[in-house]
């Protein structure tokens, strides 16, 4: 295994992050990212025939309904408590001079 990432490769993922990393960062960066792909080549020796692909860990059911109202909008219960009302709409003072 042990994946070895070059210069070119951590300057181009730099590049693509949009990141400026100092040398110590880089090397840093450099190690986390072979062992994530050390990881990813020890995954990939495991055994996963006569498992099913699933793409949620979870069964996933529609959970959509038909859109009904069941209680209306409430608008004429508000309009009942504005203060002052016109064509179904909320009469303020006006606060820009």
């Amino acid at each position: 295994m042990a994946n070895v990432i070059s210069d070119e490769t951590m300057e181009y993922v730099g590049i693509l992050a949009k990141l400026e990393l100092t040398g110590e960062e880089k090397e840093n960066a450099r190690k986390d990212l072979e062992k994530m792909l050390d990881y990813v080549d020890k995954l990939n020796e495991l055994d996963v025939s006569g498992v099913e692909p699933m793409s949620h860990i979870f069964p996933v059911n529609n959970v959509f309904r038909e859109d009904e109202v069941t209680n209306g909008d409430g608008s004429k219960d508000t309009m009942a408590n504005a203060p002052a009302q016109k064509d179904n709409q909320f009469i303020v003072p006006k606060t820009i001079g």
